[in-house]
């Protein structure tokens, strides 16, 4: 059988392909051999079957003969007609390095062309592929270019935040297969989300001469924020990435949406969980409320009972909709009725009479 791939990405036999990334991320992260300088030897054989491992188990064509024939028969090929029982995968083919192998109707094992030997990629190549690039990029040792938030358009200056990405260059493998893009993280508040802001960050990157030598340069972007964006909105600035031969990367900002203590989005929407008190819910009561444009509402009830978990819908007062200038989503508000932990008896007597009158 030789190498049991699953035992060392740590998986059942029955893994779906986001148990395989999230096994082959945890242990990359944990054996990559920049991790490991007092025992480099150990390290890259660990980060080597990892790798091994996942790109065979990931491609479901190269598991399926795997699960068959094990480890030494997806190296080493298996002829036509040389599937275990005389059976046979299904009529198709499989990927391989790069190039499309085509079966005849039998397929391998039944008949047909056979299959040649899995030959594993670099391992640095897996790891670039599936964290945009090498160590650097997840705060490694070895950090290329340097991201830092210089100001945004509420708080002035902000704090220096530095990310990192290798600019290709990946253990063994040649500058050529650089990531094609960095990313990073752009925080927004639900007001910068809202209102829209103005977003400066400085970019630090190095170039690359055609001497060999490397500089490094220093630039501010800046991402005007428009009302409305979503988390998962991506800003690319292109060619503004470490360029170490090859052509400079792109950078790409990715927004992501902070915590908000009162509000929760829900896509154009807005929710808001309102709390009552029992006499609240029963005779009435007003509440102000602050938006996030800053002004602020009363939301009051006076006519009805209010009853646990009741919701109400105030439209316009969500999320501007940023593909649509001028409209907005809804206020969602969700009550909350908190009764009292304990009556006295003179309570529940008054409370019983108002209620049976």
């Amino acid at each position: 059988m030789g190498k049991d791939y699953y035992a060392i990405l740590g998986v059942p036999k029955n893994a779906k392909d986001e148990e395989l990334k999230t096994a082959y991320r945890k242990q990359a992260l944990r054996w990559h051999p920049d991790r490991h300088k007092n025992d480099q030897e150990k390290a890259n054989a660990k980060f080597k079957d990892i790798s091994e491992a996942y790109e065979a188990l990931s491609n479901p064509d190269k598991r399926q003969i795997y699960d068959q024939f094990g480890e030494e028969g997806l190296k080493s090929g298996v002829p036509p007609g040389g599937g275990a029982n005389g059976g046979g995968f299904p009529g198709g083919g499989f990927s391989n390095g790069g190039t499309t192998f085509r079966f005849t109707s039998g397929g391998p094992g039944g008949g047909g062309g056979g299959f040649p030997g899995f030959h594993p990629s670099n391992p640095e190549d897996i790891f670039a592929q599936l964290f945009g690039g090498g160590l650097s990029s997840m705060g490694g040792q070895d950090r290329g270019a340097q991201f830092m938030d210089v100001e945004d358009s509420i708080g002035g200056v902000g704090g220096l935040h530095g990310f990192g990405f290798d600019g290709g260059r990946s253990r063994g493998s040649p500058s050529s297969r650089r990531p094609q893009e960095a990313t990073r993280p752009l925080q927004c508040s639900l007001e910068d989300l809202y209102k829209g802001c103005t977003k400066k960050l400085k970019v630090t990157r190095r170039i690359r001469g055609p001497n060999g030598s490397v500089s490094t340069s220093e630039k501010v972007l800046q991402v005007d924020v428009k009302p409305g964006w979503k988390a998962g909105t991506k800003v690319r600035f292109s060619n503004e990435g470490d360029d170490m031969g090859n052509g400079a990367q792109d950078i790409v900002f990715v927004v992501e949406e902070k915590p908000h203590p009162l509000f929760k989005r829900d896509g154009d929407d807005l929710k808001l969980d309102l709390k009552l008190t029992l006499d609240e819910a029963l005779c009435g009561f007003k509440k102000p409320v602050q938006l996030l444009s800053g002004k602020s509402i009363q939301i009051n009830n006076s006519n009805s009972v209010v009853q646990p978990g009741q919701v109400s819908r105030m439209p316009n007062y969500g999320m501007p909709i940023s593909r649509q200038p001028g409209r907005f989503g809804a206020l969602v508000i969700t009550y909350t009725v908190q009764f009292p932990s304990s009556l006295t008896q003179s309570q529940k007597e008054t409370i019983h009479k108002a209620l049976t009158e």
